[in-house]
């Protein structure tokens, strides 16, 4: 993981005990010694410096002496503070004699995110900038090399669709890309929790799983399923707001997940098999293939979609192509792709705003397959 590794971690615990001369305010003398460093290269530009409380603890002072020591190299602009994730040494703002160059990472350029990409380019188009476009294949490995091989074509700044699914824990991982020496800006990808360091951009999955169990509760449906597969970064927070979702409409949860490899007719059977004999009416079917599959399941034991099982799928990118063409929730892909790359554009040019975490929510695409209409 060279390439998501570049952050320099001074070792605060081995200053020797700050001695101040008397004139000299103890902040001051700190603020001293960190421009020193900074400027005689001991931290890259970049990089990030030890915490407040580290350095604190190394320099025998308080932590507010220490803040204001670096609020001094904030207002020299020799620093700057990433809410959330740390102070870090700032990089030379883009030569504004080129256009900057932006690095793009997405797992392949097949399926989702063309429209993604589509959405960088207008964004990328309207200012002039350069972009190095690349695709992960779903790896770590590969995606960790391509950071590095960015940073060395000396990217400007990072959009970037991370794999979470390997072997590195998704919260540490994506804490490494949120420390990158230039900005990098997620797309559909997120952590889970309230720490989470990462500034991005991604569908708000819940959202549209809760607005598509509603449609279905709407058309008169009180036995509604969830069909899923998995593994997939998308697959938890579909659950959360399904789950949700049914809970409001006191409605019995149904869930069938089966293995992204194995979706297949024998799967797509067992998970018919499954909503049929816990009573349901309906289901969401994450994602469009897997919902297709059902279609052909339905027909093959004499089932009409929607009269005995209405469905809706979830991503929209083949939906309209069964041979019942399927409601779907249609994530806003290209706003996606659109709205990370202006945001990464401002972060180039204010590299002091606050932190930018944005859902956006997707709507429901209606045809066929649910009975609406």
């Amino acid at each position: 993981m060279n390439g998501l590794n570049q952050t320099v971690d001074a070792a605060a615990g081995r200053r020797a005990p700050m001695t101040a001369p008397a004139h000299e305010p103890k902040f001051q003398v700190i603020a001293d010694r960190l421009r020193e460093e900074i400027l005689g290269g001991a931290y890259r530009p970049g990089s990030r410096l030890p915490t407040e409380r580290d350095l604190a603890r190394g320099c025998s002072v308080s932590i507010s002496t220490v803040r204001r020591a670096v609020d001094d190299l904030v207002a020299e602009s020799l620093v700057v503070r990433r809410q959330g994730s740390g102070t870090y040494v700032r990089t030379a703002a883009p030569d504004s004699t080129r256009p900057a160059l932006i690095g793009v990472i997405v797992p392949h350029g097949t399926f989702y995110y063309p429209r993604v990409l589509r959405g960088i380019e207008d964004a990328r188009a309207a200012i002039g900038a350069r972009m190095h476009l690349a695709c992960s294949d779903y790896r770590q490995d590969i995606e960790a090399k391509l950071v590095q091989e960015m940073l060395d074509a000396r990217v400007d700044g990072l959009l970037i669709a991370p794999t979470l699914s390997g072997p590195e824990p998704a919260g540490a991982y994506l804490r490494r890309l949120s420390e990158l020496p230039v900005p990098a800006v997620l797309m559909e990808r997120r952590g889970g929790t309230l720490d989470d360091p990462t500034e991005h951009v991604c569908t708000h999955h819940e959202a549209g799983a809760y607005a598509a169990v509603r449609h279905l509760a709407a058309l008169g449906h009180r036995n509604i399923g969830l069909a899923l597969r998995s593994p997939s970064p998308t697959a938890a927070p579909v659950t959360s707001g399904y789950r949700q979702a049914v809970a409001e409409i006191d409605c019995p949860p149904t869930e069938f997940r089966g293995l992204l490899e194995e979706w297949g007719p024998a799967t797509a059977d067992r998970c018919l098999q499954h909503l049929l004999t816990a009573g349901c009416t309906a289901a969401l079917c994450f994602g469009d293939r897997q919902a297709g599959l059902l279609v052909s399941a339905a027909r093959r034991i004499g089932l009409r979609i929607p009269a005995d099982l209405a469905l809706v799928a979830y991503d929209d990118e083949i939906a309209d192509i069964p041979e019942v063409p399927l409601t779907a929730v249609s994530p806003p892909k290209r706003l996606i792709g659109h709205t990370a790359a202006e945001l990464l554009f401002q972060r180039l040019k204010q590299p002091d705003l606050a932190r930018r975490q944005i859902l956006l929510r997707p709507d429901i695409t209606v045809r066929k397959s649910c009975g609406a209409g």
